[in-house]
């Protein structure tokens, strides 16, 4: 299929990347398959020098993952992408791939637990330094750049309780130094922020969230300019092996058909449940990027198109009271996940942030009464009635 310069990006999100076999189907062909076959010994060995093109080994290249990653691609307006088989495999590789030991990594503090460990704890082990910053001052920023720093990270907004970093400023702070900014979009989602624009070099998600967003498959992706992925990721890719099941590339393609659709509804739905909230008086605080009680809602305003399918709030509870408000929801589910077309709670303190020592956890505002709650497809009204319900059980 030829694509026009001129969809828009609905449009890309159900046709881009298409390719079409002899039968001429309609929905994307799955290609379950290891190995190609090659028409004589001499074409091998041109498809293996690079003289042909042309597929190898499915942990190489798959035509499924191709399509998935072309249009992620003309989503998110990058040159080229590789598919992983979850989100963390595209952290890890997107990271792993660019340093050796006596480099330096830079990162926001405020990341999800195993973004944390990726850094503090594996990158370490390998002989790579790795430093934390409050992601929001800039100056930290500068300030812990040193001369053998290769690689900044960050998450926008952070996992759990939304804080936003200004990723133009950040990416100023790198290439200055001749560092790389790899960015975690996973909660602003491709639609409302777009980091390469922004200065960003990289951009990593968890296809899992709301790429996918019915909770059916893992995935992972990794954009950035053709020439980093060819120097950077293209080796530590084929010899590593993070690569995604065509299955779940497929999987992921009829995902991204419906994205803007579901993630604009969850995102309304959001906004109106973090003004709920901020009314009640069980709230210590609320934090939505698309409400003008956000502490950066200026940045917001000016990196992000739109909100998030997430809201993050603290109960002035302990845990116990809590786990009794999450208890007594009927609609909302308890889990882990987010991005789904289930609403879903998770209390970060005894999950995704559970390793985190108790200071850490301080200093990022996670305490025992925060929760995260990820928006789904429901009517928002039964969401509201839901979590009335849950406050009007568990108060007294």
């Amino acid at each position: 299929m030829t694509i026009s310069k001129n969809w828009r990006e609905a449009t890309r999100l159900v046709h881009g990347g298409s390719k079409r076999s002899a039968f001429g189907e309609t929905s994307e062909a799955l290609f379950l398959t290891q190995g190609y076959l090659y028409e004589s010994a001499e074409a091998a060995e041109a498809r293996f020098k690079g003289e042909e093109d042309g597929y190898i080994y499915s942990r190489y290249g798959n035509p499924t993952n191709r399509m998935f990653e072309e249009r992620m691609c003309l989503l998110e307006g990058a040159e080229d992408a590789r598919s992983t088989a979850s989100g963390m495999a595209a952290v890890a590789a997107a990271i792993l791939c660019q340093v050796k030991a006596g480099d330096h990594v830079l990162a926001a503090r405020a990341l999800f637990g195993s973004c944390r460990w990726i850094i503090e704890k594996l990158l370490q082990s390998y002989g790579v330094e790795s430093t934390f910053v409050d992601g929001r001052d800039i100056d930290a920023w500068k300030a812990g750049i040193k001369s053998n720093t290769k690689v900044l990270f960050l998450e926008t907004p952070t996992n759990p309780n939304l804080e936003l970093v200004d990723i133009r400023a950040v990416a100023d702070v790198a290439h200055n130094n001749g560092a790389t900014l790899v960015v975690d979009n996973v909660f602003s989602t491709p639609i409302y922020q777009k980091p390469l624009q922004l200065g960003a070099n990289i951009v990593v998600y968890s296809a899992t969230k709301h790429i996918d967003g019915q909770g059916r498959c893992l995935g992972g992706v990794i954009l950035g300019n053709k020439e980093w992925i060819e120097e950077n990721l293209h080796d530590y890719f084929r010899h590593t092996g993070p690569c995604l099941s065509p299955f779940n590339a497929w999987v992921l393609l009829k995902g991204l058909e419906t994205l803007p659709i579901r993630v604009a509804q969850q995102t309304n739905s959001a906004g109106k449940i973090a003004e709920y909230l901020s009314d009640r008086k069980e709230v210590n605080w609320v934090n939505y990027p698309g409400h003008p009680s956000h502490p950066q809602a200026d940045l917001a305003a000016r990196q992000m198109t739109g909100g998030s399918t997430l809201v993050a709030f603290e109960l002035n509870r302990d845990k116990a009271g809590t786990f009794a408000f999450e208890n007594s929801l009927n609609v909302v589910s308890i889990s882990n996940n987010l991005g789904d077309a289930k609403s879903l709670v998770t209390h970060p303190a005894t999950t995704t942030h559970k390793n985190l020592s108790d200071e850490d956890r301080v200093d990022l505002g996670i305490s025992n009464g925060a929760l995260r709650l990820s928006v789904g497809l429901e009517d928002v009204d039964d969401l509201i009635e839901d979590l009335d319900q849950a406050f009007s059980a568990t108060n007294g």
